[in-house]
């Protein structure tokens, strides 16, 4: 018989990189200028020399382009701190984009309770 882990690498990696990160916001890098930002998931390639964060901001300051491209120019400052706390053989390049799950589920919520307003 085999040992099966419960995860695949890529799974167990992708989230010890979303921990990292936000241990990183709040170390090292101020991103509260932008607003609240919550970094909700990582997908990573299987080769693990790429990684997807998503996250979701509370509160904008800014339009939502502009705090797109402010975390991507912070990309490589991540990508350094990130490269001394993960043992790896590459530190995966990164690359942020938002999350349209939550805009999605904020949506239908409100539908939903236009739905049950309506019937009442």
């Amino acid at each position: 018989m085999t040992y099966q882990r419960p995860f695949k690498r890529t799974d167990r990696v992708s989230l010890q990189i979303q921990q990292i990160l936000g241990e990183i916001t709040i170390k090292h890098i101020d991103i509260s200028h932008l607003g609240f930002i919550t970094f909700t998931r990582v997908e990573i390639s299987p080769d693990i020399r790429h990684s997807k964060v998503f996250y979701s901001v509370i509160n904008n300051k800014m339009p939502e382009d502009t705090i797109n491209k402010e975390l991507n120019k912070l990309s490589k400052a991540y990508r350094k701190y990130l490269g001394q706390e993960i043992r790896m053989k590459y530190t995966p390049k990164i690359k942020f984009y938002q999350d349209e799950d939550i805009k999605h589920e904020e949506h239908m919520l409100e539908v939903m309770k236009d739905l049950n307003t309506g019937k009442s």
